[in-house]
């Protein structure tokens, strides 16, 4: 059952990455994308990484999907088309896709990958502390980092957006 989940998931991300980049209307390319993020969520709840699958959810297809959706509002009209690439172009990200895919599987095929039994259960109490702990291995700074960095972030967009309503 649960291979068949896997393929599954793996198939919507995949139709849905390709859809992303290939629409040509950038609301729904958004839209495509918020699929492909709630897929790789599903592959966390799949491999029991509760924690991690809320985040994908609640961050990723949450916050981002709505702040790339408000962009788009502010700098594009809603229904703006994309232009269209040229063939040659298309051709030969097409080439270094397939060898990127070709790199990619040589690799996973030739390494030995090893299971190891993590005997180890971590609660989302032990990330929580971990994440606001000042002691030695704790988050705190680049927590507070990361914050100042949104902030700054979201008073560019504000100035941004105000520059190009006003004129």
């Amino acid at each position: 059952m649960e291979r068949i989940i896997f393929y599954t998931l793996a198939l919507i991300i995949v139709v849905f990455a390709i859809a992303s980049v290939s629409s040509r209307k950038m609301l729904r390319s958004v839209i495509y994308l918020l699929f492909v993020l709630c897929g790789i969520a599903g592959f966390y709840f799949l491999i029991d990484y509760n924690f991690l699958a809320a985040i994908q959810l609640t961050v990723y297809a949450g916050g981002i999907i709505v702040l790339l959706i408000f962009s788009v509002m502010l700098v594009h009209h809603i229904e703006m088309e994309l232009e269209v690439v040229k063939k040659a172009r298309q051709i030969l990200v097409g080439l270094l896709c397939l060898i990127g895919l070709g790199v990619f599987l040589i690799t996973i095929y030739t390494h030995p990958f090893v299971v190891v039994e993590n005997q180890i259960t971590t609660t989302t109490a032990d990330i929580g502390y971990k994440l606001l702990s000042y002691d030695d291995g704790g988050f705190i700074l680049p927590f507070e980092v990361i914050s100042v960095l949104l902030l700054a972030a979201m008073i560019g967009a504000i100035v941004i957006a105000k520059k190009v309503g006003s004129e």
